[in-house]
């Protein structure tokens, strides 16, 4: 995924991935690439999904793996200028061989139509998490209908947007209980805010999704918390 300058995207998997960055500033892209192509090379207008050949790819994938994995057991190695200049160089080669040999698979109005729709989603989603909206309230909102957002939800979410409010609902509740005061923070107070009226249904689904309990989540010391979602 070629990413476009500020991108907001949903990317749906069929199963198990791991999902790696690389981060450049776009000056540098385009210098290193005029300087190993003789072409310009710049963020797209829009997020491109690119399939290079399979040689470049696990080319880039090995390196950034050894970057990685050197980064986790040997991080000294990396400052030294010369080890961090010789591997960066590499990367980048690689990079833009990957971004510049292939063309973008092309997507059609209906794809940019939904991702759009999922963008603004996000937007409404994001300043109602405190209040219990429901569904069709979401989709007056939006501007679309019912069954064209639950279209949305499981092209890009795999899910129905009923299940995803209430995971991001939960995700802000387990965060809050996280990051929150024991001797000053109420369950049942963070609960409410997040949309959660009933707290028994609550306490139950929480447990079922992360495992524990909303009360062990916030009695954890700060040096054992862990986000499960």
């Amino acid at each position: 995924m070629f990413h476009s300058r500020g991108e907001r995207l949903h990317q749906l998997a069929p199963g198990s991935f791991v999902w790696s960055v690389i981060a450049i500033d776009p000056a540098r892209l385009e210098h290193d690439g005029r300087a190993l192509t003789g072409k310009s090379v710049t963020p797209p207008l829009e997020g491109q999904l690119l399939r290079p050949s399979r040689r470049d790819l696990s080319r880039l994938r090995r390196l950034h793996a050894q970057v990685c994995r050197l980064a986790e057991t040997n991080s000294k190695m990396l400052s030294h200028p010369e080890v961090a200049r010789a591997i960066e160089q590499d990367l980048i080669h690689v990079l833009v061989t990957c971004l510049t040999t292939v063309g973008a698979r092309p997507d059609g109005f209906a794809a940019r139509h939904h991702a759009a729709i999922m963008v603004r989603f996000e937007e409404i989603l994001a300043g109602h998490l405190s209040q219990p909206s429901t569904i069709p309230e979401f989709c007056e909102l939006i501007g679309v209908s019912d069954r064209t957002l639950r279209s949305c939800c499981a092209e890009f979410l795999g899910m129905s947007p009923i299940r995803y409010v209430l995971l991001r609902r939960l995700r802000e509740v387990r965060s809050a209980l996280r990051d929150g005061d024991p001797d000053t923070v109420n369950v049942a107070e963070v609960a409410h805010r997040f949309g959660f009226a009933q707290l028994g249904r609550f306490a139950g689904t929480y447990r079922a999704i992360f495992g524990e309990t909303p009360s062990t989540t916030l009695q954890r010391s700060p040096g054992t918390r862990f986000s499960a979602f």
